[in-house]
């Protein structure tokens, strides 16, 4: 930890935790953090109790709003103490500008009290704190996201590839005159948007097959648990990030069964969806303890259940006699790539709330990683199946 750590008159410098200098925030106030009295291990944290010493020292010299923040951040913290790095973020430039804002010109000031205890306020209101209970395990960013967001622009991504999806299904609905297990009509692949290993060499068609669902029961199952935990996420950490969790999760799924079930086609969004499901029980229970959101034991283990039998009536159906053999029925793999995922790059996307991704290491070993997989698929899918001599279903 270094020897000290101002906030001077703008513009200034402050050091991290690594000794690297970072400019901060315009303002006049100035706060002294000595390791000797706060950190005399040099372990680059300081408890919550000497933390809270030192705002009651010098919290007049700050300005208002970020005492009350820099006390959320204290009352927050469950383990009993912070990373200096926190305290750095807060007082310098890390966050977005909307996130600045709400310190230098927010029309309300945080409050010491919980979000819970705020009263009189309306349906919209309601339901953005509502969403920063059930996404964000500090108190300091749902205060920060409840003061912020704004509904401007809507979480309309994960609502746009929902409607499409439905759109898409009532189509071939009607086409095909049937909606439970569409998949077992003669005519269901030969739309031009599921994954067929036939027909590999056309690259959309490893993103939309995320469009073509089996029959109702798969595309009700997914659409829940699209709308109920996507729409949330979209809110608090925005289109582009979910995108890219949904996105990576629908790619894995679709390589990972050309690589593991080479005969079998693909149809479904369960890899995209799985991808971010995964990636919110993990924070759940990763941050456990300060989730606040109700029922918090009970509503994961409906998740799960509904992951469950999702999953369990796909490796059914995989397995099940094909209505037109030699052709089997569409894999489950894909749920399973969306899983590993989550698990990787969406857990990091979702730890670091309006921080910025490339700054986290963790974030690009794990995107490495996956650009690795993906090369390696293409490759996998231009010679492996010439090489092993796959006996591939012919195209339907």
């Amino acid at each position: 930890m270094p020897t000290g750590a101002n906030v001077h008159s703008s513009p200034a410098v402050a050091a991290n935790a690594e000794g690297e200098e970072i400019e901060v925030l315009e303002s006049t106030d100035v706060l002294p953090v000595a390791p000797e009295d706060y950190d005399p291990e040099s372990s680059g944290f300081i408890s919550t109790e000497r933390f809270r010493d030192l705002l009651e020292a010098h919290g007049s010299e700050l300005d208002p709003h970020k005492l009350e923040v820099l006390l959320a951040l204290a009352d927050g913290n469950a383990d009993g103490k912070i990373c200096y790095q926190d305290f750095v973020n807060l007082m310098s430039n890390k966050r977005s500008n909307s996130f600045r804002r709400a310190i230098l010109q927010g029309s309300r000031q945080l409050k010491n009290s919980s979000l819970t205890e705020e009263v009189g306020l309306g349906l919209s209101q309601r339901l953005v704190r509502h969403v920063a209970y059930e996404t964000l395990p500090r108190e300091v960013d749902r205060k920060w996201y409840f003061d912020s967001y704004t509904y401007c622009p809507p979480p309309w991504l994960i609502l746009a590839i929902t409607i499409a999806e439905m759109v898409v299904f009532v189509y071939y609905g009607l086409q095909l005159d049937r909606w439970v297990l569409q998949v077992s009509s003669p005519s269901f692949l030969k739309s031009p948007l599921p994954y067929h290993p036939q027909h590999r060499a056309q690259a959309w068609r490893y993103l939309s097959y995320i469009f073509m669902h089996a029959g109702i029961e798969h595309l009700g199952l997914n659409m829940a648990m699209q709308l109920l935990v996507g729409v949330p996420l979209e809110m608090v950490h925005g289109a582009a990030r979910i995108g890219l969790i949904y996105l990576c999760g629908v790619l894995a799924g679709s390589l990972a069964v050309s690589v593991t079930d080479m005969t079998a086609p693909v149809v479904g969004s369960s890899g995209g969806v799985y991808a971010l499901v995964s990636a919110h029980l993990a924070n759940v229970v990763m941050n456990w303890s300060g989730m606040k959101c109700q029922f918090k034991l009970f509503r994961m283990a409906m998740a799960l259940v509904c992951m469950s039998v999702e999953f369990g009536r796909a490796v059914w159906l995989r397995f099940y006699p094909p209505a037109f053999p030699p052709c089997p029925n569409p894999s489950f793999v894909a749920h399973l790539g969306g899983v590993v995922v989550g698990l990787t790059l969406g857990v990091v996307v979702l730890q670091n709330y309006e921080q910025r991704l490339q700054e986290q290491s963790l974030f690009w070993i794990f995107f490495c990683v996956y650009a690795l997989f993906i090369f390696c698929g293409i490759f996998w899918n231009i010679f492996a199946y010439s090489l092993l001599d796959v006996k591939l279903p012919p195209a339907p």
